[in-house]
C-alpha cells in the first residue's frame, strides 16, 4: 500500500490525459456522494418531525426556502442537525 506522499508522486507522474480523468472521475464521486448526503438528511428531518410528532402534507412544504440568517431557536438546531 501506497502513503499520502507516495499517491501524490504517483499522481503527477502520469500523463496529462490520465491525470484529468482522475480528476474527472473523482469530481463526479464527490457529487454522487453529496447527493447521498442530501438523501440521508432527507430522511433525517423526516424522522425528526414524525418522532417529534408535527403532521404536516407535501403542501406545507412546497415554497419552503431556508434562509438560516432569520432562523431563531429549535428550528436553527434542527437545520444544522441535518446538514450534518
Amino acid at each position: 500500500m501506497m502513503n499520502l506522499q507516495e499517491t501524490i508522486n504517483y499522481i503527477e507522474s502520469l500523463p496529462t490525459e490520465e491525470r484529468d480523468y482522475l480528476f474527472e472521475f473523482l469530481r463526479k464521486k464527490k457529487e454522487e456522494s453529496r447527493g447521498d448526503n442530501f438523501w440521508e438528511g432527507l430522511q433525517k428531518f423526516r424522522s425528526v418531525i414524525q418522532s417529534e410528532g408535527i403532521i404536516f402534507t407535501d403542501d406545507d412544504f412546497a415554497d419552503l426556502r431556508v434562509d438560516t440568517k432569520r432562523l431563531v431557536g429549535r428550528h436553527h438546531s434542527v437545520v444544522r442537525d441535518i446538514e450534518l
